[in-house]
């Protein structure tokens, strides 16, 4: 007879239960940490059901890696680990490589929508319309906590390509925010 599972479990209860290969274990922890997974993969991948599809593929790769999870750190970090590289590993099927943008080459066509209120949206917003490098190592550097290093050994790119990325970055979202702020506003 198979186990009820309660939501209301610890995850390490549930993780140890999702070792087992229990799916109702398995269900709880992607209602668990499905939102936050999503919210992730949205920071890589401009397009929801992209976002949602590697996801998916990402909580599948989990389960079937799961006995490889030892409790040092959080469950939530090593899930999360792993939603980065799925999106880094989507990214490279689509675009093949990481299009390195030269400083100058890129200019926003339309500045992040000021329909919405909401600080975070806009700044999203303004974080989707950096070219794919960018972005990549603009959220592996500010967000994940990666170093120059670890994001040249992950991208396969320089360790200067990295930090001119996000150099580059900083200046288009700076514009982008400032344009919005101006907007906004009447002023700068």
């Amino acid at each position: 007879m198979s186990k009820l599972v309660s939501i209301n479990q610890s995850v390490s209860e549930l993780v140890g239960l999702a070792q087992k290969s229990n799916q109702k274990a398995q269900l709880a922890l992607y209602d668990t940490f499905s939102g936050k997974m999503l919210g992730v993969c949205r920071q890589y991948i401009r397009d929801l059901q992209f976002a949602e599809d590697v996801m998916i593929t990402s909580f599948h790769k989990a389960f079937q890696n799961i006995n490889k999870y030892e409790p040092y750190g959080s469950f939530e970090g090593w899930l999360r680990r792993i939603m980065v590289r799925e999106c880094i590993s989507y990214l490279r099927i689509q675009k093949n490589k990481f299009n390195v943008v030269e400083i100058g080459d890129y200019y926003f066509t339309q500045p992040a929508s000021t329909t919405d209120n909401s600080t975070s949206d806009s700044i999203q917003k303004a974080v989707d319309q950096l070219p794919i490098g960018c972005k990549t190592i603009f959220n592996l550097y500010v967000i994940e906590g990666y170093k120059h290093r670890e994001i040249s050994e992950l991208l396969n790119v320089s360790i200067g390509t990295s930090k001119s990325q996000l150099a580059h970055a900083k200046k288009l979202l700076k514009c982008s925010l400032a344009n919005l702020n101006y907007k906004d506003n009447g002023t700068q």
